[in-house]
């Protein structure tokens, strides 16, 4: 059985893949299951260096097809902020409560109509032999005044969806992957399949 490694130590992430590539015949494997791989710095600028970056760097290490992604919030009323420092916006040790702390402080005296925001993903495909392949999802939204929800992690607590009149942090499972900026991601990746696994 062909092994594609996903280059994540997150088991929610891995299980969005697994949907994918299982019925293709293809097993799952995430970092976890590669303890001695390399800890990919990410050094880049963007969101589509940083995922190249690790997927690269593994699919290398172990020769085998790697997915990496990179994502984050973007935040219209702060510039962009925290775009690729997302996971590490309040300080190395990514925190999830200080990024929110941080991000609702920079953002009070902001009104409701100037708190869009969205989130971005991009995943990197990364095969022995072959080109890096990069696609991109987003996810629409505005910045709530304080944290709804328990669902989710991230920023999704302070994540509201128009359409769905609530936040990340309120859905479940299945309804975030329905609209999500790795569930949109995922959904070009699925198109593109038939080309990557010949």
């Amino acid at each position: 059985m062909n092994t594609v490694l996903i280059a994540t130590a997150n088991k929610g992430k891995a299980r969005e893949f697994e949907t994918l590539f299982t019925p293709l015949g293809y097993q799952i494997k995430t970092l976890l299951d590669y303890p001695d791989a390399i800890d990919v710095e990410e050094t880049g600028t963007t969101f589509e260096e940083n995922a190249v970056l690790k997927a690269e760097t593994i699919s290398k290490q172990y020769n085998v097809m790697t997915i990496a992604d990179d994502s984050g919030l973007i935040v219209d009323a702060l510039n962009g902020e925290p775009g690729v420092y997302s996971a590490r916006y309040a300080g190395e040790e990514k925190d999830d409560e200080a990024n929110i702390d941080k991000v609702l402080e920079k953002l009070k005296d902001v009104p409701k109509d100037k708190r869009t925001a969205h989130f971005h993903c991009t995943l990197a495909v990364a095969r022995p032999g072959d080109k890096t392949i990069t696609v991109t999802g987003q996810c629409e939204g505005t910045i709530t005044k304080e944290r709804i929800g328990t669902n989710g992690f991230g920023y999704d607590p302070i994540f509201w969806v128009e359409d769905k009149k609530r936040t990340l942090a309120q859905l479940d499972q299945d309804e975030k992957n329905e609209i999500s900026h790795r569930g949109n991601a995922i959904k070009l990746l699925a198109i593109m399949l038939p080309t990557l696994v010949k």
